[in-house]
């Protein structure tokens, strides 16, 4: 069975934040989304990869290959071209906060935002309290 290449790591957040983030724009939402999550769910930031701030952990089994990995609850990653939010999970509740959150476009397992100005800061935490209880509903056994 193949490794996970996303792992938890020792990285520091605001090291990475510092040096990785190419706009003083991003750099200053980059800080105000730990700000907001980590008040939110009580979770530290923590680097997963080499570029994804997470969240609190829990151990996800993916329904595909059936294998168990250690996985961040919700998390961002300050990239390029835009910020990645995941903290979205696909279910019927999260339809009426996207309707309300702002500018964004939709990935496969994110949303993208070019800025933090541009979406509703209080759907956001919405969104991240409801990825949460999804995820503790639907992972009964693992929490």
């Amino acid at each position: 069975m193949t490794k996970l290449k996303t792992q938890k790591t020792d990285a520091e957040v605001t090291e990475f934040i510092e040096t990785f983030v190419d706009t003083e724009e991003k750099n200053k939402d980059s800080f105000e989304l730990i700000h907001l999550i980590q008040n939110c769910t009580g979770f530290m930031p923590k680097m997963w990869g080499g570029s994804i701030i997470g969240f609190g952990q829990y151990q996800y089994k993916s329904s595909a290959s059936k294998q168990e990995m250690e996985w961040f609850l919700v998390g961002f990653s300050p990239r390029k071209t835009a910020i990645s939010l995941y903290v979205y999970n696909e279910f019927a509740d999260q339809e009426a906060l996207l309707n309300s959150l702002g500018k964004f476009k939709m990935g496969k397992s994110c949303i993208y935002i070019k800025k933090l100005s541009d979406i509703n800061t209080q759907i956001l935490q919405k969104l991240v309290l409801s990825t949460i209880e999804h995820l503790k509903e639907k992972n009964k056994d693992i929490f």
